[in-house]
């Protein structure tokens, strides 16, 4: 038996250059997920880099598919970065990176440009 839906989970995640939030909300027939770190977040396609450009936040971006769906944080390692804001490139992330990489990047920022 699965969990009922709607459901919200939220966890601590360990990295090399330290930690961060997954979280992941499902519905029926929905989900998306994200890691969430002090200077921005990786998530999924279901985040708008155009909107958060806007604001000057640091957003990167995987897709899944129908058939592999990314439905919990950790399906975001090994996914590839296919857009991003541009306060997500001043923090060096780029596109191709793994979510992994990319969280790392976010992680030894905090926020200040990469130099």
């Amino acid at each position: 038996m699965s969990d009922p839906l709607p459901r919200t989970i939220s966890r601590p995640l360990q990295f090399a250059n330290g930690s961060a939030i997954g979280i992941s909300n499902r519905w029926y027939k929905g989900q998306y997920c994200v890691i969430l770190t002090q200077a921005g977040l990786v998530g999924c396609g279901i985040y708008d880099v155009k909107t958060a450009g806007e604001f000057g936040q640091a957003v990167a971006i995987a897709r899944g598919t129908p058939e592999k769906p990314l439905v919990e944080p950790e399906d975001l390692f090994e996914a590839k970065i296919v857009d991003l804001t541009p306060r997500a490139r001043e923090l060096g992330i780029r596109i191709g990176m793994t979510g992994r990489e990319a969280v790392e990047r976010l992680l030894v920022t905090s926020g200040e440009p990469a130099r």
